[in-house]
């Protein structure tokens, strides 16, 4: 059951790959998380980046910010995947945080933009969501089963665990 597990708080700016039945939860604000589940093997790992400028919104993609993102994607890719992987067998989601959008323009392309495509290169479907609210999002991935949900910050537990509780009611 989901609510039993142990929970791992993944830090923004880390990963954590786990082949065991934990969840994995990072806190998003101003940050997105990726989950990466690979079904063959029964591992999965959320990676935690924060990827907002200063005013809590959507940055440009830089050439630094595209070398650094890039750098940690692969080895997070590599830590979870491996060397060699089924595509079919892989899923990806991006879930992201950040400020409604402001008068301004907002640039072009984010970091989530560069997620995405770097899966594309490699064949892997790669969902995104970002969710544009005030307050940050907690996301829980448990990546045994590949399993993601999202609550407020608050919920410490997921609306998985209160749909179930409530089912047993």
């Amino acid at each position: 059951m989901t609510k039993d597990l142990p929970e791992i708080a993944v830090a923004p700016d880390t990963y954590e790959v786990s082949p065991s039945p934990v969840i994995l939860v990072a806190q998003l604000s101003g940050a997105l998380g990726l989950c990466l589940h690979d079904e063959g093997r029964g591992v999965g790992g959320l990676l935690h980046l924060r990827y907002t400028s200063g005013d809590g919104r959507p940055a440009d993609v830089t050439d630094t910010t595209l070398s650094s993102v890039l750098l940690v994607l692969d080895k997070f890719r590599r830590s979870v995947l491996g060397n060699h992987f089924r595509p079919d067998e892989v899923q990806a989601r991006v879930i992201a945080h950040s400020l409604p959008p402001a008068v301004e323009a907002e640039p072009s392309a984010t970091i989530v933009d560069l997620v995405q495509a770097d899966f594309v290169d490699s064949k892997i479907q790669c969902g995104a969501q970002i969710i544009r609210r005030e307050g940050g999002v907690r996301l829980c991935f448990e990546p045994f089963h590949g399993r993601v949900w999202v609550s407020g910050p608050e919920d410490r537990r997921g609306l998985a665990a209160q749909r179930h509780a409530a089912s047993r009611r």
